[in-house]
């Protein structure tokens, strides 16, 4: 019977484990494994939430009073915290159930290094329990050290994350070498680097479309800004047929983008805009604009660099610019027309004549009108979760503006802003107020602040309440925005 209800336990123990594996993998890997990144996170009204759980209270103040009980030998104290316990974990595994049911439970994307991390952090749960099957201990000295385990579970697993760093970044110095030579193998390519604190993804897009009509291109892909994104990219995709390749460039710290431009070597270099966006790990908007400058200054002499003429950041730059230089999208209304005009004008400075410019405009404003879905009852649905930072938003709500009918927009707080991020956000309510009929914001970080713009503001987290709250506001031909890391949920809720 006790070994029945110990196998019980494990199952219910493994259960929870499991789900805190796969979060605590899933949340690093969202951050690109950047220590700064993962500590701001703990900044936010979510990341709080984490660390000053009751659940996590409950836990501590359970392990404490069967430690106490068990010196003092108040044994009938002990069995029932050990009990309450099991509940804890009964009730745990029973949500992370549902939630895997519901599919909206966090789980990394698997990629060698993830599965490393996932298959190393199973084994010692399993070792751990098989463990204390073998030592045959009571039922306290059981429970115990799971417990222990499950309310350490960010330390431990974060550790076993930062363990196989080492590693890593051996192998990443590896594929990084690798794709520095192919690089060097193809002494005519036209390598276009494209970086910016936004606009950085659908230039990259924009000008694919673009200059396909004229060059055989190839392109880094979704998400693949990073250095070993993008060396995978140079040893996966890149092959001699390819004349042009456009090669998107992210950063979170001084000299990450010369970094980037040592192994693809661009000639070309395009600065989308500079605004507040990573603050919090730049340390400084003058970090922000030498890093992002660092593009520029990676160019040869014979390079040339584009500028986006509606940004004051990219036009200093561009004042201070010895090499061949170009400004853009002076004067554009929105950040599509700005995007658009930068593909444009490296496409002309090419050669490519108006009717294949064009031909490439048209596919990207084919992509433009898949950005819009039919929602229920008639409702247009907007997706812009790709965008997450402050000129984004902006430029999105000025974009909503030109929409008939109500509009309403769902948007968390953003992220990784420092100091700035209180004025961020009132200048965000402000334009949410002067656009918006109805604002749902998702995190609570800034709400306050978003709220003084914008009366109309309402905090709601849950993806079924978001939904409902719309459909019952909405009506056929009213616009939805979905802004930033929006639940995918709450799309799925809206569109059936």
């Amino acid at each position: 019977m006790i070994n029945s209800f110990y196998i019980f336990i494990s199952i219910l123990w493994s259960i929870v484990f499991v789900k805190k594996l796969l979060f605590w993998v899933y949340l690093w890997q969202l951050k690109e494994y950047h220590i700064g990144r993962f500590r701001d996170h703990f900044r936010t009204y979510k990341g709080k939430r984490l660390i000053l759980s009751w659940w996590l209270l409950l836990k501590v103040l359970i392990l404490l009073g069967i430690y106490f009980s068990a010196r003092f030998v108040w044994t009938e104290i002990k069995i029932n915290l050990v009990y309450l316990a099991v509940l804890i974990f009964f009730i745990e595994s029973a949500l992370f159930l549902k939630s895997v049911h519901q599919g909206t439970y966090k789980r990394p994307v698997i990629t060698r290094k993830t599965a490393v991390i996932l298959t190393t952090g199973t084994s010692m749960g399993l070792l751990l329990v098989f463990s204390l099957f073998v030592l045959e201990f009571s039922l306290t000295k059981f429970v115990f050290p799971l417990l222990f385990l499950d309310a350490l579970a960010m330390i431990f697993f974060s550790a076993l994350v930062l363990a196989y760093q080492p590693m890593a970044v051996i192998l990443r110095n590896r594929i990084i070498s690798a794709a520095k030579r192919k690089r060097a193998e193809f002494k005519k390519l036209l390598v276009i680097g494209v970086t910016g604190s936004y606009g950085k993804t659908s230039t990259k897009e924009y000008l694919a479309a673009i200059l396909s009509e004229k060059f055989n291109v190839v392109k880094t892909r979704e998400h693949q800004n990073s250095e070993v994104g993008i060396a995978q990219c140079v040893l996966n995709e890149l092959t001699p047929s390819h004349e042009v390749f456009i090669v998107e460039m992210g950063a979170y710290n001084h000299g990450g983008i010369k970094f980037l431009c040592d192994i693809v070597q661009p000639k070309i270099g395009v600065l989308t805009g500079i605004n507040e966006q990573h603050m919090a790990t730049f340390g400084s908007q003058e970090n922000i604009i030498k890093t992002k400058y660092e593009l520029i200054e990676s160019l040869p002499n014979d390079g040339t660099a584009f500028f986006n003429g509606n940004n004051q950041y990219c036009r200093d730059l561009f004042q201070k610019t010895q090499i061949r230089k170009k400004l853009y999208g002076e004067g554009a209304s929105s950040s599509y027309e700005e995007n658009l005009a930068g593909a444009v004008a490296v496409a002309e400075f090419l050669g490519m004549n108006p009717e294949a410019i064009e031909r490439g405009i048209q596919k990207i404003k084919l992509s433009q009108t898949n950005r819009v879905k039919k929602g229920t009852n008639g409702i247009a649905i907007i997706d812009s979760t790709y965008s997450a930072n402050p000129s984004g938003v902006i430029a999105d709500l000025g974009d909503l503006k030109k929409w008939q009918g109500k509009k309403v927009i769902v948007m968390p707080c953003l992220i990784e802003l420092g100091r700035v991020s209180k004025e961020v956000h009132q200048r965000i309510g402000k334009k949410i107020g002067e656009v918006c009929d109805l604002a749902i914001i998702t995190t609570k970080d800034r709400f306050k602040e978003i709220k003084e713009g914008a009366p109309n503001a309402l905090f709601m987290e849950r993806a079924d309440e978001i939904a409902e709250k719309i459909k019952s506001f909405c009506k056929e031909g009213d616009v939805v925005l979905l802004e930033s890391r929006v639940p995918s949920r709450v799309i799925n809720l809206l569109i059936k």
